[in-house]
């Protein structure tokens, strides 16, 4: 009985995460961006911890009334897709037709990306990029580049979804995982920094938040890219000696 209540428990805590996504809404409906985004980092970690606390107690098993799964995408899609692209297009960043275009491409493709059967690899990355928006908000907001650099990332992650790249899950994938998990947890300390100081934050924050937000995204490219060559690569020949 206790291991049941405590499964179930789990999706109790994973449901918080539609909590934090209509306060992060109502923040960002008033313009109060950095409000928003510590909403959208607190459900960040939420849906970090659930993930690991859910395979620990077997929720599948222990409580299946609820699909998890389900119930991780509906709030993923709105913390990690609909706020954040709400965002960039209410707060002038991408003037214009620019803003038009970047939310019509980001709701699209990630609600097709979400529902690709494909999306994860053997490995438990993700094959494509993996629609965080949120973790893309959230630098371009402590950058602020020229809208066509925000334009020309929208366009070019957008695509990345739909490519056989890989993109890391910081918990999950178990190569370089004592290297990408504190990545991981640098970013999600530096960008609720940044969101705190209602994006007038250090310098030294703000090269933090680009070099992690470079690793995560790019450390499964290379990680594909050195296997490929590893399989790729002639065998060495084997010299046998009599005895």
């Amino acid at each position: 009985m206790f291991a049941t209540l405590r499964a179930y428990s789990v999706h109790l805590f994973t449901a918080t995460g539609a909590v934090f996504s209509m306060l992060a809404m109502l923040a960002a409906a008033q313009s109060q961006w950095s409000l928003m985004f510590l909403w959208l980092v607190v459900a960040f970690i939420v849906d970090g911890i659930d993930g690991p606390l859910a395979r620990r107690y077997d929720v599948k098993g222990k409580a299946p009334i609820i699909d998890g799964a389900l119930l991780d995408l509906i709030i993923d899609y709105l913390t990690y897709v609909f706020i954040p692209a709400f965002a960039l297009f209410k707060s002038g960043l991408l003037p214009g037709w620019t803003g038009w275009i970047a939310i019509i491409v980001i709701t699209f493709a990630s609600v097709l990306y979400f529902a690709d059967t494909r999306m994860k690899t053997t490995d438990n990355s993700f094959s494509g990029f993996p629609a965080c928006w949120n973790m893309v908000a959230v630098v371009v907001f402590a950058i602020r580049p020229d809208f066509w650099v925000i334009l020309a990332l929208v366009i070019v992650l957008s695509a990345a979804m739909f490519l056989q790249v890989k993109f890391i899950h910081p918990v999950r994938t178990a190569r370089w995982r004592m290297v990408s998990l504190p990545m991981a947890v640098g970013w999600t300390v530096l960008a609720g920094w940044a969101a705190w100081t209602d994006f007038d934050q250090p310098q030294w924050v703000t090269l933090g938040l680009i070099v992690t937000s470079a690793y995560l995204l790019a450390a499964g490219a290379v990680q594909q890219a050195t296997e490929d060559a590893r399989r790729s690569a002639p065998r060495e020949p084997r010299f046998w000696r009599r005895r």
